[in-house]
């Protein structure tokens, strides 16, 4: 299977390029929020245990999460691959994934991580905000998430890094150029 885990920062691209490569690769797209949601709404057993820790204002566990997304794993096998979105976050995130997905005679392909520089992001979540009127994207607001993520991420990057799997793509240029760049990576993967 191609595994795919596709990381940057928010305005990376990482929505478009996702996009891209589902549709070029055929790979089931796996959203971390919309299997919570998905699992909360119909009332599965995860889904009520999960809706607890929310209600408590509490985040939910890995494990609960890593036990979700095995679920929707399992009901994609006929899938070429997957990509992850939105998950991991954390070191220990990216353990289970691993664990779960050793489990079932696979593992990440690749971590792609879509490099833009800070100005530029910023420029074009003031844009998409204005587009879309989408409230968080000011420029406080944009400031903290990227504070966060530089911070969060970081390790995470080192981890993919020790095992082989990160490849920086360079985010700037057009939305063609950078799929082009993602696609040599993918290819060689394969």
């Amino acid at each position: 299977m191609l595994n795919i885990v596709i990381f940057g920062a928010p305005g990376s691209g990482k929505g478009t390029q996702s996009e891209l490569i589902i549709k070029e690769y055929d790979l089931a797209h796996i959203s971390t929020g919309d299997v919570l949601r998905a699992e909360i709404k119909n009332g599965t057993e995860l889904g009520k245990t999960a809706a607890a820790y929310i209600e408590k204002g509490q985040l939910v566990p890995d494990q609960l999460i890593i036990d979700m997304l095995a679920g929707v794993l399992d009901s994609k096998k006929e899938a070429k691959g997957v990509i992850f979105d939105g998950f991991p976050r954390t070191i220990p995130q990216a353990e289970a994934l691993k664990v779960m997905l050793n489990e079932r005679g696979t593992d990440i392909t690749v971590m792609l991580s879509l490099e833009v520089e800070e100005e530029e992001l910023i420029n074009r979540l003031l844009e998409r905000g204005k587009v879309s009127g989408r409230s968080d994207d000011n420029l406080e607001t944009i400031q903290s998430r990227l504070v966060e993520y530089r911070e969060k991420t970081a390790p995470l990057a080192d981890y993919y890094i020790q095992e082989g799997k990160y490849v920086a793509i360079k985010g700037m240029g057009t939305i063609d150029e950078i799929f082009a760049s993602i696609k040599e990576v993918i290819d060689a993967r394969k």
